[in-house]
């Protein structure tokens, strides 16, 4: 006891000091944001407010607009080659300037944001949702909360997995050290997808720009409007901190901005449709750069027999229908043990009954509009499939009062049961407010109807046993499994995120997704230097000599011989061999 009384005496002054340091404010600056052309105050006029009919055809710009309310935002310019080059080419300067700073000024920099983000929480859920149409609330989860975890973890463990990383030196390197190394790519391009404007900005920007690389981000032409915004946020921080201009870069176009950026990054990351993301792969090629594809997912949802009915329904009716289910690919297909499925469905009818589409600041609507245009169309063909192959609408929500010409930009959450994998909204990536539920018998049932999919981003599994729920999951084919859960995975910013087959390949996110931002380099130096060096064994310096392939038999049975006798006794015929032979060259000097 006299031995560990001082080791607790120093652990609980330490844990207290920890604790008091955290009442401590950080000195962290606020920042000025001019929100001023974004913001709605209600004064606007018809002539500046007018309904917006998109255009079918691209053109030198792109047309904002709020899909809930069809109201005019704005257009951005579709940047040509040449400019998203001349970008590129001043993000690379800054980056060579970047490189140098330290992680006292990243972490000053992430500080800086939090403190901006976590202060104007309704502005930038308010943009999030005008630009995509999102609810205040869905914005909030998906935008909010997964950003400031990630800066978190960031802040937190970030330096630790660039530092220089110590790695064993094998049994022929005893004598030298073996570390990996990691260093800035240079300039890391993004292309992001609409679904989450303000974290799918951040979450390429924070690792990049915190591992020493300059990014620039193609944003979506159906989220141009948010996005640039989002961009004045972090160039202000940037600034605030003494980071060179356009270290970070947004820039706004269609397919031939999209193009021009590949060709000209270190790297891309790219989030989006398969179709798109093996075009992006092409055109990759002919620079091989490297490339990291999340392509969406059709994720599984399990729920066996012994789990609580209700709080999983509960659970299932946001995988399905969060962020107006079409802001995330969510969970897609749904399996109930045929012990509990009548039991399941009348629960998740329940709560879709209560939910309401409708314009999303209007503040009283569970879901918000579809945000790309005749998107309700595809998932009117998707359910008009399904219910030609047998399968049944149990229940649809409600759409609020929406106004006129705003009615396809919404679609019901629905309900369908009796499904099977002949119909496409069992095998197509949906990406809006529906819930096929399928039955199953047995576990093995399950895993093979699970697995039996194009894609392989995530999975959930629900059962009263822990145990179970582990064995079904590990036997998914998918990059994320949550036990028990749902997207839990993606709140644990530490986890890397990124899926198998068509939902793409290589992770951003977590200790993974840093590292993949770094060219990492394999060091091995002297461990002893200058007093032991490498030096080439006499029997296989040139000219080799005549036993010189029995001497490298006998070495490498000494080094990695299966049992110590054998190592033993190959150990003596290499010293054997090396004294023969400096005995042979001691005697030709005295001849």
């Amino acid at each position: 006891m006299a031995f560990w009384w001082p080791l607790l005496v120093l652990a609980f002054a330490f844990v207290i000091c920890k604790f008091l340091l955290m009442l401590i404010p950080s000195n962290v600056p606020s920042i000025e944001v001019d929100a001023s052309d974004v913001l709605d105050d209600g004064n606007q006029t018809k002539e500046n407010s007018f309904i917006y009919i998109p255009s079918r055809r691209q053109t030198d710009k792109v047309q904002c607009y709020e899909p809930a309310t069809m109201k005019y935002l704005g257009y951005f310019p579709a940047l040509k080659a040449d400019e998203v080059k001349e970008r590129v080419a001043q993000a690379r300067k800054a980056q060579k300037i970047w490189a140098k700073s330290s992680f006292k000024q990243r972490r000053q920099f992430l500080r800086i944001l939090l403190k901006y983000i976590i202060e104007h929480q309704d502005l930038i859920c308010e943009i999030s949702s005008r630009d995509t149409g999102k609810t205040m609330v869905d914005a909030s989860l998906g935008e909010i909360m997964t950003t400031c975890e990630k800066i978190t973890w960031l802040l937190s463990e970030g330096e630790r997995w660039l530092k220089p990383e110590y790695r064993s030196c094998g049994r022929s390197m005893l004598h030298k050290t073996a570390k990996v190394e990691f260093y800035p790519l240079g300039v890391i391009g993004a292309i992001v997808s609409w679904n989450y404007p303000f974290h799918n900005i951040f979450n390429p920007m924070l690792a990049a720009v915190f591992s020493g690389n300059s990014i620039v981000i193609k944003v979506s032409e159906n989220a141009s409007w948010s996005g640039c915004f989002y961009l004045q946020i972090i160039q202000t921080a940037l600034t605030t901190v003494g980071a060179p201009e356009n270290l970070v870069e947004v820039i706004t176009g269609f397919a031939e901005t999209g193009e021009a950026l590949v060709s000209a990054v270190d790297k891309i990351i790219f989030v989006g449709s398969p179709g798109v993301g093996k075009m992006i792969m092409r055109k990759a090629s002919d620079t091989l750069i490297p490339v990291t594809l999340e392509l969406g997912g059709k994720d599984a949802f399990i729920v066996c027999e012994d789990v609580d009915v209700p709080h999983v329904a509960q659970i299932a009716a946001r995988a399905a229908l969060q962020s107006s289910g079409q802001n995330c690919a969510g969970a897609e297909r749904f399996y109930v043990h045929k012990d509990i499925y009548p039991t399941f469905v009348a629960e998740v009818v329940k709560i879709v009954k209560s939910v309401t589409a409708g314009p999303p600041l209007v503040g009283k609507y569970d879901m918000g509009a579809l945000c790309m245009q005749e998107h309700s169309e595809k998932l009117q063909n998707l359910v008009h499939d399904a219910v030609n192959k047998g399968a049944e609408i149990v229940c649809r929500g409600s759409v609020g009062n929406i106004g006129e010409g705003a009615v396809d930009q919404y679609f019901p959450p629905t309900v369908i049961v009796n499904v099977n994998h002949s119909m496409k909204l069992m095998q197509e990536e949906a990406f809006g407010p529906i819930l096929p539920i399928m039955k199953f018998s047995s576990d093995e049932e399950v895993v093979k109807l699970a697995n039996d999919s194009k894609y392989g981003l995530g999975c959930a599994v629900f059962s009263g046993s822990q145990r179970r729920a582990k064995r079904i999951a590990s036997q998914l084919h998918c990059g994320l499994a949550a036990v028990n859960d749902f997207a839990s995975t993606y709140m644990c910013q530490s986890l890397p995120f990124g899926g198998v087959k068509d939902s793409g390949f290589g992770r951003f996110a977590g200790i993974e997704g840093l590292r993949a931002c770094c060219l990492v380099k394999a060091v091995v130096e002297d461990r002893w230097w200058p007093f032991i060096k490498t030096k080439i064994p006499k029997p296989i310096q040139y000219p080799i000599a005549e036993n010189g392939f029995e001497f490298q038999e006998f070495l490498v049975e000494a080094l990695y011989g299966l049992n110590i006798w054998d190592r033993l006794r190959a150990l003596a015929n290499v010293l054997k061999i090396l004294t023969e032979q400096s005995t042979s060259t001691n005697k030709r000097r005295r001849e």
